[in-house]
């Protein structure tokens, strides 16, 4: 560290009087300790260093991986995945010292405004956000995303087994279509796969869009059934509310600002795209839902999962 202090200072102060004034100040060093040092072939554990650093770079900026999203927990996982073995203390040491940071996230804003004259259904998931197979329970929500030309509205359906958003919709609108699209695309891809959604446990929130009778109808046509949780309670759809938090801190804010739904709508489908197939979830193992779905139907020895489509 000293030595790269007066590599840094030594044009303009020479090396001689930056020595002296470090010694002074209680940081002993003769101008030929530090000529000696830059002498010296680098330590074993500065080349291993380097080269772990250039994988930790990679993995943080690979779009296909880290996007610039990871922080040391994550790059760490990916690294394993790859083979790579390193303490989880050495990544995170390289990385504060590279300056290498992932994102965080910041608070969820809720849009859905409960309609107190609705028939409302029993909670079923009571805070248990948890599945043993794929389509046992599906969670959804929406958000907002601002834009140069106006509010644009993003609605998500997720699969609770591999966290897995298996439908989605962006519109410049939040009425009933806009959660009711998303779920018809969850709807398409599942059974496009040939599954069984019959008890399919689909839960939300208290907003009059997914408690409206052309929404609940589209559900019992499909044979699930509807949960909803207490009214205001954000923890009752925690999970809907984390992978919102997700998409906007990895997409909206540190891809944004947005022009309109267009741009917006391209992103989120590239986005969702990635963290199906490619973003590490700690809740599953560190590995993306595609890979927890296809796991799950060759332990079955069945057809893998079809990919969800952008």
């Amino acid at each position: 560290m000293v030595v790269g202090f007066i590599d840094g200072h030594r044009d303009r102060f020479g090396v001689a009087p930056i020595c002296r004034v470090l010694t002074e100040h209680g940081c002993p060093i003769a101008p030929s300790t530090y000529y000696a040092a830059r002498s010296r072939p680098p330590s074993a554990r500065a080349v291993s260093d380097a080269a772990l650093l250039a994988q930790i770079r990679r993995v943080h900026s690979e779009r296909r991986l880290g996007r610039g999203l990871y922080g040391a927990r994550k790059v760490w996982d990916q690294l394993r995945r790859e083979d790579v073995r390193v303490p989880r203390c050495t990544v995170e040491r390289l990385m504060r010292a590279a300056g290498l940071v992932g994102v965080v996230r910041g608070r969820t804003v809720r849009t859905t405004i409960g309609d107190t004259a609705a028939a409302r259904p029993a909670d079923l998931v009571r805070r248990q956000f948890t599945a043993g197979a794929p389509n046992r329970l599906w969670v959804v929500d929406f958000t907002y995303v601002a834009t140069f030309l106006g509010m644009v509205y993003v609605a998500f359906v997720i699969d609770v087994f591999s966290r897995m958003i298996v439908g989605w919709r962006a519109d410049r609108s939040m009425r009933t279509d806009l959660p009711l699209d998303a779920l018809d695309m969850a709807l398409w891809h599942r059974t496009r796969a040939g599954h069984d959604l019959a008890g399919l446990v689909h839960h939300s929130d208290a907003g009059s869009q997914y408690t409206s009778i052309r929404y609940t109808g589209r559900l019992a046509d499909a044979g699930a059934l509807p949960s909803i949780g207490s009214v205001g309670d954000s923890y009752d759809n925690a999970l809907a509310e984390s992978t919102i938090g997700l998409f906007k801190t990895e997409l909206v804010r540190f891809e944004g600002p947005w022009h309109g739904l267009d741009d917006l709508e391209l992103a989120t489908s590239d986005w969702v795209d990635w963290y199906n197939h490619d973003r590490l979830h700690s809740s599953i193992g560190s590995r993306p839902p595609a890979e927890a779905e296809a796991e799950y139907y060759r332990s079955l020895n069945t057809p893998d999962e079809q990919p969800l489509a952008g």
